[in-house]
């Protein structure tokens, strides 16, 4: 794995639960590859947080995007260029607060692009604030009275949304966490992948690993996957839905790959100028 490391210094606090999803990517992507994915075929893109550093860690193409951002740079990427494989990773508060709609609309189009939502429950670069996944009563810094806040269900939320693959992993899992990854990149549609990563200034370790619990099975339908996703607890782990659908560049035009088959300036001034002429 060390030619997908990068020079620069790791500044994630000791012991975050960000280090086992770079550890779990990094071997997600050596699997792909066994499985024919070439590594100049994967893109990855990043809000802005704790989650975003990870762009900065590992040696993949891909745009730094703003914050809420980083899935409507996902999206056009793909739209552009549908042979990528395209990843995106977000934080909480970057994927369910500032862009919640852009994730919203990524999986009501089936976008055939896969999310890691890096949950640790709280804006943890900004030092501390709640986010849209925090407990009720959660009494962080902005919070000293408990947030008033009941939080998103990110799965059913994805889920009712219309994403394609929905699943919960745990950064502590590695193995767990990897292949998991593997089979959302392979599916074709949006791939949601929320996962549980302790911040250590805000949470311990302890608190995940007394109640991380694994589903026995792939719920058979959407209705039974929205039922299991809303009545599991927040550390059960698993794939909650996976369903095959036309994804959304398939949809708009077919098999055309606007980058591969795009015209020349010389094609293009002859169009525009046979336009006019009529």
């Amino acid at each position: 794995m060390a030619d997908l490391k990068t020079d620069a210094e790791i500044t994630w606090c000791p012991g975050c639960g960000n280090f086992g999803i770079l550890t779990a990517v990094q071997k997600a992507i050596l699997g792909l590859e066994q499985k024919g994915i070439k590594r100049e075929d994967m893109v990855i893109t990043a809000g802005i947080g704790c989650h975003a550093k990870i762009f900065d860690y590992l040696n993949l193409s891909g745009l730094y995007s703003l914050h809420g951002r980083d899935v409507a740079t996902a999206q056009g990427i793909k739209l552009a260029n549908p042979k990528l494989k395209v990843i995106t990773f977000s934080g909480d508060g970057n994927g369910l607060g500032e862009g919640l709609e852009h994730t919203m609309f990524a999986a009501k189009r089936n976008q055939d692009i896969t999310m890691l939502l890096h949950n640790n429950s709280v804006y943890a670069l900004t030092t501390g604030q709640f986010s849209p996944l925090s407990e009720k009563g959660w009494d962080g810094p902005s919070t000293p009275k408990g947030s008033l806040e009941n939080p998103f269900n990110a799965l059913s939320l994805m889920i009712e949304a219309g994403a394609t693959f929905v699943a919960r992993c745990f950064s502590g899992k590695i193995d767990h966490l990897t292949e998991t990854i593997i089979q959302a990149v392979e599916h074709e549609g949006f791939s949601f992948i929320e996962i549980l990563q302790p911040a250590v200034p805000y949470h311990a370790w302890s608190e995940y690993n007394k109640k991380i619990e694994f589903l026995d099975a792939i719920p058979a339908t959407k209705e039974e996957g929205l039922a299991t996703a809303r009545k599991s607890h927040k550390y059960m782990l698993g794939i909650f839905y996976q369903a095959s659908k036309q994804v959304y560049h398939k949809e708009l035009y077919g098999e055309h790959n606007p980058l591969a088959n795009n015209l020349s300036r010389e094609e293009r001034i002859d169009k525009i100028r046979k336009f006019f002429e009529h």
